[in-house]
């Protein structure tokens, strides 16, 4: 069962992937980075992040009803000229922590993106 790094490592050898971070969306804090970072700073990056899981699972708009997993299951953005997808982990603690994957979009491939960091989030080890 992988680490943060090792999962953050295995998600940067996905096609088109710029970055990744591993995330607690209740502080906004990094609790882990590669690769470039979007907008240029990792923390900055990791706290408007943040606000948008944050967003997702605090509004029962967006959230899974009874459910004993993370609220919310993923986030998926796309600009012009990229995706970031926030992925949700479930945690034996109060699971607010979120893997944010960075993808170019030309390079990248969504739905393998997902699929994956689903794969991940189910084997990361937290503690």
């Amino acid at each position: 069962m992988p680490g943060i790094d090792e999962c953050l490592l295995e998600a940067m050898r996905l096609p088109g992937a710029r970055g990744a971070a591993l995330v607690d969306w209740t502080s906004g804090l990094a609790l882990g980075t590669v690769g470039e970072a979007p907008g240029g700073d990792h923390e900055t990056a990791a706290a408007e992040a943040a606000e948008l899981a944050r967003l997702a699972a605090e509004h029962g708009t967006f959230t899974a009803q009874g459910a004993d997993r993370p609220p919310v299951e993923d986030v998926i953005l796309s600009n012009a000229d990229s995706y970031h997808l926030l992925r949700f982990i479930d945690t034996s603690f109060d699971s607010s922590v979120f893997l944010h994957l960075w993808l170019g979009r030309e390079e990248g491939n969504l739905a393998l993106a997902r699929i994956r960091l689903g794969e991940m989030a189910a084997r990361l080890v937290l503690g």
